[in-house]
């Protein structure tokens, strides 16, 4: 699935948590926000595209997850937090090549060609991912090794990147091939940026065999990229992105431009990103994977980023002018997001109300990111209560309605857009430092459902304000608008 994943290690952040988001790109896929509780997962878990069969641990946590409204096709949770503060998003869909698939083939789903022979499970994969491994994680830590677990013994039919986050730490694990996975923790100050390419541009099989303080992988990689002559590095350095990834032209104007837009809006000083002698430009392949922002990353910065769709640029689709490369290149805030969810985990306010969802339904560059303190049993009914039909009391809904009209009248919807997303951010920040100086001034953490219902009547309000003045705009400017005096 075609996605956009930020990673913000805490002395990069503005206020020292961890943040960790993603845009879920799916072919607009009706999703909600709810909460899994301990009682409700289950206990045999069964893959919809890959036909298998896994047994569960018995002691499963609380946590928050997206999933799909239809569930004919499986669970798809996309992400969430759990009741230990641990965050997860699954999957940014990367990149391999032949030389790889060759040597650790994907597992993927047979079915029998007759009633005398049996169908063959296929691995795990983004749908099942979140579900399988969130539930019974303490650490970000904890993540990498169950997930690698489960990857060695039942494979994967794709290639996938996740994100695993707690109070301290970021893990993101890449996988390779059908059963090997590569892991590296998010250093403390410094950003990560994933288009959908593999993204890891160093590694140490030092550390990762033995002290695994920055590094893990599975226990078979070292031997499988010696036994297959799979690092086709040339200079003595082992980069595992040549080693495991792509070199296609599809990603120079699919993955690449959004890693390079990316890089220039955290770090416009530090490197060229136009013009002649560029050091990067957005067909370059060596973009790193990490960088030190020049300044503190907040959350408004990744509700930008993950919006943005080259802005300032000549590649910007919304241009009015004809510049010639207008629209090439694949834009981070694509129209078919369904949702998008800043998972931030605070390590300055009690472990009760640590965790902050910023949640974002269907096409970034129009909706707004609304906050919601998730360890909880419950989530107002404008977040969870959504149906695979147009209805106008969700989020989810009306934040489609609303991109689907404002980008049709994008000049003149805009400032109707820019006034709604400011306004609930500022509210939204300003909702939850009451909350929080209230709760701990009183020790009452039950406050997170009154908190959490006051900040989505001021969402739903703002939301039902500005569709109302984008419908008003686009019936305006209808085709077939006619009045006397335009003659």
């Amino acid at each position: 699935m075609a996605c956009t994943t930020i990673l913000v290690g805490k002395k990069a952040s503005y206020d020292g948590s961890t943040m960790i988001a993603r845009n879920d790109d799916g072919f607009f896929d009706v999703k909600k926000l709810v909460i899994v509780e301990p009682n409700d997962q289950m206990k045999i878990y069964k893959s919809k595209i890959s036909h298998l069969e896994i047994e569960l641990p018995d002691n499963p946590m609380r946590y928050s997850s997206t999933p799909n409204v239809d569930l004919s096709n499986g669970i798809w949770a996309a992400n969430g937090i759990n009741e230990m503060n641990v965050a997860m998003t699954a999957t940014e869909t990367i990149t391999s090549n032949p030389i790889v698939l060759g040597a650790d083939p994907y597992v993927k789903y047979q079915k029998a060609k007759s009633k005398k022979e049996k169908d063959i499970p296929g691995g795990i994969g983004e749908e099942d991912l979140v579900v399988l491994v969130l539930p019974y994680i303490t650490s970000a830590r904890e993540g990498v090794i169950r997930l690698g677990e489960l990857l060695e013994k039942y494979g994967t039919y794709e290639p996938n990147g996740i994100a695993f986050s707690d109070m301290n730490e970021i893990w993101w694990l890449e996988t390779i091939g059908g059963h090997n996975w590569i892991a590296r923790r998010v250093r403390d100050e410094e950003y990560v940026i994933m288009p959908n390419q593999f993204g890891l541009d160093r590694f140490s099989f030092e550390d990762a065999y033995g002290e695994q303080k920055e590094n893990m992988c599975s226990m078979g990689l070292k031997e499988l990229v010696e036994s297959y002559h799979i690092d086709t590095n040339n200079n003595g350095y082992f980069n595992p992105r040549v080693a495991f990834g792509s070199h296609s032209d599809a990603d120079h104007v699919y993955n690449t431009p959004r890693a390079w837009y990316m890089g220039r809006y955290f770090n416009p000083k530090t490197f060229k990103w136009d013009g002649d002698n560029a050091d990067y430009s957005p067909n370059s392949d060596d973009i790193p994977w990490s960088f030190v922002p020049e300044r503190k990353i907040t959350i408004e910065d990744i509700k930008y980023i993950l919006s943005s769709h080259y802005q300032g640029t000549p590649y910007d689709p919304y241009l009015k002018r004809e510049t010639g490369v207008k629209g090439i290149y694949r834009p981070i805030g694509i129209s078919r997001t369904c949702v998008m969810a800043i998972l931030q985990i605070r390590d300055y306010v009690p472990s009760e109300i640590a965790s902050i969802e910023w949640i974002s339904f269907a096409s970034n560059i129009f909706n707004a990111s609304i906050p919601v303190y998730v360890n909880t049993n419950k989530l107002p009914s404008y977040y969870s209560s959504v149906s695979s039909d147009v209805e106008m009391n969700n989020l989810y809904w009306t934040s489609r309605i609303l991109g689907l009209l404002a980008d049709a009248n994008y000049s003149t919807s805009l400032i109707h857009i820019e006034r709604y997303q400011n306004t609930v951010a500022g509210l939204g920040h300003k909702m939850i430092n009451q909350y929080d100086k209230k709760m701990m001034e009183t020790n009452d953490f039950s406050l997170i459902d009154e908190a959490n219902l006051e900040i989505s009547k001021m969402a739903e309000r703002e939301t039902r304000d500005v569709l109302n003045k984008v419908i008003m705009d686009a019936s305006i400017h209808m085709k077939n608008g006619y009045n006397r005096g335009d003659n």
